[in-house]
């Protein structure tokens, strides 16, 4: 595919990664995305034949995305705790913002009965997720610049109370420190005392 190409199916996914997260998965259709990102319809299936293939394609690229970000900057050397706070400030934005989850549409998605459980994305996510944190507090606790702790506690902590705020930020209303209060928390079990800005 061409760069051209490439760029398009880029502004397709973000666009409809916005209406998923905004509508839910069952309430898209590509007729919402065309409008969305001002292509005819034959130009939308020229590169997707459906939202279900759009959808896969943006749950696969996001822990992609974020493990390759976090093994580019520790190959480069950035401290464990720079990564860390990266990290933690874009989850806290995500989690205060209870108008747009993508939490939802993954879970109208993967609770019908038609997806195949065989091929399952969210599992794909998730594993990936975790090796991405894992190495990073590894990197982190090697540097001495993180407590000793036991890595995949600590990203299932960070990882579920992510989701659950997601998810439960679109069915009521949330006190607007939680996420605050879950990112500090992460916070005082990897960094060292002297460390922690408060």
């Amino acid at each position: 595919m061409s760069m051209k190409g490439d760029r398009t199916k880029e502004d397709i996914r973000d666009k409809a990664y916005r209406l998923f997260s905004q509508k839910g998965y069952k309430d898209v259709t590509m007729k919402d995305i065309c409008e969305k990102t001002g292509l005819s319809r034959g130009g939308l299936y020229r590169h997707y034949d459906s939202t279900e293939q759009i959808f896969l394609e943006i749950v696969n690229g996001f822990s992609e995305k974020q493990n390759q970000e976090i093994s580019t900057k520790i190959r480069r050397r950035v401290p464990a705790a720079v990564i860390l706070e990266e990290l933690l400030s874009r989850y806290e934005e995500e989690m205060a913002d209870s108008e747009s989850s993508f939490s939802l549409a993954i879970c109208e998605f993967y609770s019908n009965p038609a997806v195949s459980k065989t091929e399952n994305s969210v599992r794909k996510q998730y594993e990936a997720s975790r090796s991405g944190w894992v190495e990073l507090i590894h990197y982190g606790m090697e540097s001495g610049e993180f407590k000793q702790v036991e890595p995949e506690a600590v990203f299932h902590i960070m990882v579920f109370a992510y989701q659950g705020v997601r998810m439960y930020g679109r069915l009521m209303e949330l006190d607007k420190n939680i996420p605050g209060q879950i990112i500090n928390e992460v916070r005082r079990l990897l960094l060292p005392k002297e460390d922690l800005n408060e």
